[in-house]
């Protein structure tokens, strides 16, 4: 026991609980045990109709849609690329020397 009686009062006092959450012996873990179903769910009896959760549709409607807007923002993205610009730049500058750009074999 230790000497001081100050420390010795709050030993007795303080639950075995309390003084083994100071050193995190909270016991075993707690998680779901594995049941064997997918997601936990039992299947239904034939007929019934599964019910959804309240916030399946939002997630459904944010999921689905955020994808249809990236697809879309992507399709109509402005075309930025070094070589898109290069090709431009070289076409406008043999235009102004007078030079074709294009290349026509000879007959």
């Amino acid at each position: 026991m230790p000497s001081n009686p100050s420390l010795r009062a709050v030993r007795l006092r303080a639950p075995r609980r309390a003084l083994g959450r100071r050193f995190a012996s909270h016991g075993a873990p707690h998680y779901n045990e594995p049941s064997g179903w997918l997601f936990g769910e039992k299947p239904l009896p034939p007929g019934q109709k599964r019910v959804k959760e309240d916030w399946e549709n939002i997630w459904y409607i944010g999921m689905f849609g955020s994808m249809a807007a990236a697809a879309v923002l992507l399709y109509y993205k402005p075309d930025t690329s070094i070589q898109t610009w290069a090709l431009k730049e070289a076409k406008e500058r043999m235009e102004a020397r007078g030079e074709k750009y294009k290349y026509e074999p000879s007959s």
